[in-house]
């Protein structure tokens, strides 16, 4: 199956966890890819594991999506390569702990800029390819989280982030429905990832989550980047400005 034939997308956040899955599931199934983080060897890893899979076309960019000049830099290098994109994967994104009376201004804007900024910045830069181009199918997923939905103590600066992610892919569904092109997001529960792995290793925090998870297990970052490619695909062709909760029953329990 080649659902994504003759496409091109980009996937911020490319070097580890749900974004190198998501790539490499669109690579995998026929997109051309480029993959974009801050780590070139990071994605150069990714890049290597995704063309030892089979044929495939995949491209590299190293870029901080929060920063406007590299976010430019990076729509300069899909315009002249290929001309037009048909899928945009707003994934890079980070964590932090701790409780608002210890948290400080500059960690609050790290988190906001990260989370938030980048999403704005890749989604109106590569954007205005996708509203260039021909007609055809073109979508946007921005990754947002179930803190999204659900308040956590000590995580108000990540909760509030990705519940504007949220948000913010409402309003640019209804900006770029007149132009076909369809804005979802996904809000991942708890999905074994780098950004985890530490909190992991504590297995009384392990059994927490996993009681607190109506499945009984941890996610994996495959299952987070099925529904990514889903909403990405012409499956999902009458979806848009929704958010898709893959929690594993996290927030019904």
């Amino acid at each position: 199956m080649s659902r994504f034939k003759d496409r091109v997308a980009v996937v911020t956040g490319a070097g580890s966890g749900i974004g190198e899955q998501t790539a490499k599931k669109l690579a995998l199934d026929g997109a051309a890819v480029v993959l974009v983080g801050r780590t070139k060897e990071k994605l150069d890893r990714v890049a290597a594991d995704i063309l030892e899979g089979g044929e495939a076309e995949v491209f590299v960019f190293q870029a901080d999506v929060k920063e406007e000049s590299q976010v430019a830099g990076l729509a300069s290098f899909v315009k002249e390569t290929f001309g037009d994109l048909h899928i945009l994967v707003n994934n890079a994104g980070t964590s932090g702990n701790a409780a608002i009376m210890d948290l400080d201004a500059d960690e609050w804007d790290r988190i906001q800029e990260t989370n938030v900024k980048s999403v704005f910045l890749v989604s109106k830069a590569l954007g205005k390819i996708m509203m260039e181009g021909p007609e055809g199918a073109r979508a946007i997923v921005n990754v947002a989280s179930l803190s999204g939905h659900k308040a956590g103590a000590q995580i108000p600066h990540y909760s509030s982030s990705k519940a504007a992610v949220i948000h913010f892919t409402r309003s640019l569904a209804l900006e770029f429905a007149e132009k076909g092109i369809r804005v979802n997001s996904v809000s991942p529960g708890f999905a074994e990832t780098p950004m985890t792995s530490e909190g992991l290793k504590n297995k009384r925090f392990e059994e927490a989550v996993k009681r607190n998870t109506a499945l009984g297990r941890v996610g994996q970052p495959e299952e987070i980047a099925s529904v990514i490619c889903f909403a990405a695909s012409e499956e999902a062709s009458y979806m848009t400005g929704s958010d898709l909760l893959v929690d594993g029953g996290w927030l019904i329990r």
